[in-house]
């Protein structure tokens, strides 16, 4: 019975890359730290709840890491099949405060663009690796339309901020598959092109937050107000900030969404610039790790896919951290692993459970 236990840990620990759980788990206890913080009143509420999601996350991760690549290529299709049908649901028994996001399952608020951005690269990862490369424009028609579809519905919510990260999510795998450099031009320029047009089409709200980020003091009581109050959380902290539990933009109420969206602000003035740049170093760590665990993959489908996954997590990164300084607009991307939130944080960790299965099964797969 003994050996049988140590046989049956030692094939799970096999499947884990530490050096990523490790870099993982520290952001996540900062993240319930942070948390406990910034909740005030009801910082154990957050933190109980925060850390049931970074649980179930974690198993679900430890459980993907088991499952070989090749396996989870096989059950690409039936992925993105089940969340794509989701979107029609959130359409008809949605909830939300300014669009329909999330599925109310009674235990859990479940958000099925949450789910997109991990099973988009899955497919299109899962396409790729079936024709030739690099992509002629069949093949890009083919992905555009993987793309597409969910971006649209996402869009359509509406949440413009998850539904573009979905589309770049799907983009990087189309980048990493060897797309050439003057197509990526052509669409870049065709994007550029099109803005005019896209604006027409957006919401008055996300006009308004386009505007504000562009003038955040042309109504610093309305729309500029959160950008105005993040950036003074940011700046009051300094080097050192000013203590766990000291920060006056959340004791106050003055940062709207400081568990959320806004969570980075808080832990900037609590724990100032040496804590944003020990927070930012792990997430470098992490991108770099998945990086070169995709870089030594042995087969097409998890090369592509775990490079998607690494670049669509510094997408994360960046662009929430560019959302709480003002250099971004506000598109409620939340900072991923450290930002309350429950769909997104088990959707993530089971990513890195791909990334974890990618190393731990590659001396198996062929090139």
């Amino acid at each position: 019975m003994m050996r049988w236990l140590q046989a049956w840990i030692s094939d799970w620990l096999d499947c884990i890359d530490m050096p990523l759980l490790l870099g993982l788990l520290i952001i996540m206890v900062t993240s319930l730290v942070v948390l406990s913080s910034a909740g005030a009143a009801e910082g154990q509420h957050f933190v109980l709840a925060q850390g049931a999601r970074f649980v179930a996350g974690l198993i679900a991760m430890l459980v993907i890491a088991r499952i070989p690549p090749h396996r989870l290529r096989s059950w690409t299709p039936v992925i993105f099949v089940f969340t794509l049908a989701l979107m029609p649901l959130v359409f008809a028994v949605g909830s939300g405060r300014s669009a329909r996001l999330w599925i109310n399952l009674g235990f859990f608020y479940l958000q099925p663009g949450e789910l997109l951005k991990l099973s988009v690269p899955m497919m299109v990862a899962w396409y790729l690796h079936r024709v030739v490369l690099p992509p002629s424009w069949g093949t890009l028609a083919v992905c555009g339309l993987i793309i597409g579809v969910p971006a649209a519905l996402i869009i359509r919510q509406p949440d413009l901020g998850t539904g573009l990260l979905v589309g770049a999510s799907g983009a990087f795998a189309l980048y990493l598959a060897g797309m050439h450099w003057w197509r990526i031009g052509l669409f870049v320029g065709g994007g550029l092109a099109s803005l005019p047009i896209a604006w027409q089409f957006l919401h008055e709200y996300q006009k308004n937050r386009i505007l504000t980020f562009m003038y955040p003091e042309s109504d610093p009581l309305g729309t500029g107000w959160n950008i105005m109050q993040s950036k003074i959380a940011i700046g009051s902290g300094g080097w050192f900030g000013k203590g766990w539990g000291d920060s006056t933009q959340a004791k106050l109420d003055y940062l709207p969404e400081h568990t959320t969206d806004f969570l980075f602000s808080v832990l900037s003035e609590e724990w100032g610039w040496l804590g944003v740049i020990f927070v930012f170093s792990l997430y470098v760590f992490v991108i770099g790790r998945c990086l070169w665990i995709a870089s030594d993959a042995r087969d097409g489908y998890s090369r592509i896919l775990v490079g998607a996954l690494a670049m669509t997590f510094s997408v994360y990164v960046l662009v929430n951290g560019g959302m709480v300084v003002g250099l971004l607009p506000v598109v409620g991307v939340p900072m991923p692993l450290l930002s309350y939130g429950g769909t997104s944080a088990v959707s993530l960790l089971a990513g890195f459970g791909i990334v974890m299965s990618a190393k731990a099964h590659r001396k198996f797969m062929g090139a």
